[in-house]
């Protein structure tokens, strides 16, 4: 049964639109930003720390794109060592390494399946962090070009005073513009905002 699942989680819906709520930077609990700590060590002391950021990556596209494997995830009705063994098998699907399977795998076993995009975001922080750079998210309302993924990374370079690595995602429901998430705190440039904002300065004339 962990197969077939994991046959059907692991293919994607095909769609390219993504839900906000669903991308893999956000509110980092404390149990997901220690789960995150100790898998960030052990990849570490195995090097294996971009294998397994990697491994994260495929995983967390997977969980983007195919809304079983998120409910799956996060059903309370889905016993946790069977939810664990089909979370593996997914990402043996998508080509994990050992590790990358081992530590989505105990997550899941411990009951964390639904805090995955809160350790995976986590880990990510912690891995960036090694290497000097800070690590944020970029929503925008449409596929952004290299040359304007660039400039948006050169600003938040200067303000934060750090190298950045940014990992972008797709949101048209922003109508135009974009949002930059950077841990907790959050830029929004989204065309929706400003259309908010109006909406509600209109409401308090």
């Amino acid at each position: 049964q962990s197969k077939r699942q994991a046959a059907r989680w692991g293919a994607g819906s095909g769609s390219s639109e993504i839900d906000v709520a669903d991308t893999f930077d956000g509110q980092v609990t404390e149990a997901a930003a220690r789960y995150a700590q100790a898998v960030f060590e052990l990849a570490k002391d195995a090097k294996q720390l971009e294998a397994v950021e990697q491994d994260f990556a495929k995983f967390a596209a997977a969980w983007k794109e195919n809304a079983d494997l998120r409910d799956a995830a996060r059903s309370p009705l889905i016993d946790p060592q069977e939810k664990a063994a089909a979370l593996t098998a997914v990402a043996a699907k998508l080509g994990a390494s050992d590790l990358g399977r081992k530590a989505i795998g105990v997550a899941a076993q411990n009951r964390r399946a639904a805090e995955l995009p809160a350790i995976i975001t986590a880990y990510r922080r912690l891995v960036a962090r090694d290497r000097g750079a800070r690590q944020v998210e970029i929503v925008s309302a449409r596929p952004l070009a290299e040359t304007e993924k660039s400039a948006i990374i050169d600003a938040l370079s200067k303000k934060l005073g750090a190298k950045v690595e940014a990992e972008t995602s797709v949101d048209d429901s922003l109508i135009g513009g974009f949002v930059v998430r950077v841990g907790s705190r959050q830029f929004d440039a989204s065309v929706k905002a400003k259309l908010d904002a109006l909406r509600l300065a209109l409401k308090s004339a």
